[in-house]
């Protein structure tokens, strides 16, 4: 198992993981399956330099700069794109530096958007600390994200035009989720079909990136590559919509942040989405219908009701079947690379997000 994992059960806070390069990772209560003790000790090096690199390359002549850009990475985090960075370079060669500077890349532009949905979001606390927005004003916030956007962009021009091209086509994708969350689906759409679409352009999108950046810049063949990104699309919806069921599911803080958040904010997350569809006509499930169509669920008594009704419901387990359906379809899509070490280790994490909502 990796040193420094976030596991389920456990907030992913200021300082979370240890500092051999203070990273953290996804896993599952066992972890990570990482058998191969080659496999752990490179993807430990990559990520611990990754860490490194990154509070090295938000420094900034101002100071004030410095310190709001480094408000994110110093909260820590999983660091899940490093480590798809790191993972996938095992198919080539990790030890390459332009590995570290991949995964560099992909993190800065995670924080980014980070800084700029806390703005949208109106949020006050990101990884258990006052978020940028609240600590600096929104302005402040949206212009940091454009800050790390522009040292994202700066590394990847180090790493050459081809990576130039994928981080501006993954931000192009970035956008365009955003955007569609925001306005939402136009009438007539499939509601369901539109929110997984926005998931994957959000997440999916840069965690597809994250594992071509790390076959390619690790010098894996062009087969291997194509096969890790279209792996780290699935499994990236995947990730998001686990954490969805997560915030529902929990009876602890498992996802990060008091369990129904997304229920009192009226943040339309897939289960709920499955049960506004539902014409199921038993008592629960028409109660429930009733809560959620009349938006924020933000008085206690009915949160707590509409909570209950919902880790109860048919729509819950339907989301459940969903993220298994993608992390099985992940797993298929590895079937090209070569058996080993590096290949259970992607498969893990497959069984890891599938098993992780219960």
């Amino acid at each position: 198992m990796v040193e420094g994992v976030v596991r389920p059960g456990e907030q992913e806070g200021p300082g979370a993981g240890g500092h051999r390069g203070g990273f953290s990772v996804p896993t599952g209560a066992a972890g990570i399956d990482i058998v191969d003790p080659a496999v752990e000790e490179s993807l430990g090096t990559v990520l611990g330099a990754v860490e490194d690199r990154l509070r090295a390359s938000v420094f900034s002549a101002d100071p004030m700069v410095t310190e709001a850009a480094r408000h994110l990475v110093e909260a820590g985090g999983k660091r899940f794109r490093p480590m798809l960075v790191a993972l996938a370079a095992q198919f080539g060669d990790p030890r390459r530096d332009e590995v570290v500077n991949a995964a560099v890349v992909m993190e800065l532009t995670h924080l980014a958007t980070l800084y700029h949905d806390d703005v949208m979001d109106e949020a006050a606390v990101r990884r258990g600390a006052p978020s940028a927005n609240s600590r600096w004003t929104n302005s402040v916030a949206i212009l940091v994200g454009d800050y790390l956007f522009a040292r994202a962009a700066d590394l990847s021009a180090e790493l050459g035009p081809e990576a130039v091209r994928l981080q501006a086509r993954t931000f192009s994708r970035l956008v365009h989720g955003q955007i569609a969350e925001t306005v939402g689906p136009r009438p007539g759409d499939d509601r369901v079909a539109h929110y997984l679409g926005v998931v994957a352009e959000k997440t999916g999108s840069l965690i597809a990136t994250s594992a071509r950046f790390g076959g390619l810049f690790g010098g894996a063949e062009p087969p291997v590559v194509e096969a890790l990104a279209g792996y780290g699309e699935t499994i990236g919806v995947a990730f998001q919509l686990s954490d969805d069921l997560l915030d529902i599911a929990s009876e602890s803080e498992q996802s990060g942040k008091t369990p129904g958040t997304d229920l009192r904010e009226g943040v339309p997350t897939l289960p709920v989405l499955y049960a506004l569809a539902s014409d199921d006509r038993d008592a629960a499930s028409v109660r429930l219908r009733e809560i959620l169509a009349a938006g924020p669920v933000t008085e206690d008594a009915l949160h707590a009701e509409a909570l209950t009704l919902l880790r109860e419901s048919p729509a819950l387990k339907r989301a459940r079947e969903t993220v298994r359906s993608y992390a099985e379809e992940a797993r298929d899509r590895l079937a090209p690379l070569p058996a080993g070490g590096p290949r259970r280790a992607l498969e893990s994490l497959c069984d890891v997000i599938a098993d992780r909502t219960g």
